[in-house]
């Protein structure tokens, strides 16, 4: 396991610099299949990101889709 320091300096990051370092931990734990399944996945994520930044598109915090599914279906 990483050591305390280490887990302090990369959860004092911005947000999206974790994130990012998020993403290529998860990817080497299962890298992506290469091929034309993944230019299409791709392409999709860039346009739907695209569209929320241009407000397109509107977000959800976690919590609350949570709390709707929970109430849903309890």
């Amino acid at each position: 396991m990483a050591n305390t320091a280490t887990i302090e300096a990369l959860l004092s990051l911005p947000v999206d610099e974790r994130a990012e370092i998020a993403e290529l931990l998860l990817e080497s734990l299962n890298p992506p299949s290469e091929g034309p399944h993944r230019d299409a996945w791709n392409k999709e994520i860039e346009a739907r990101y695209a569209a929320w930044e241009r407000g397109d598109i509107a977000s959800t915090d976690a919590l609350e889709v949570s709390e709707r599914l929970r109430k849903a279906y309890s």
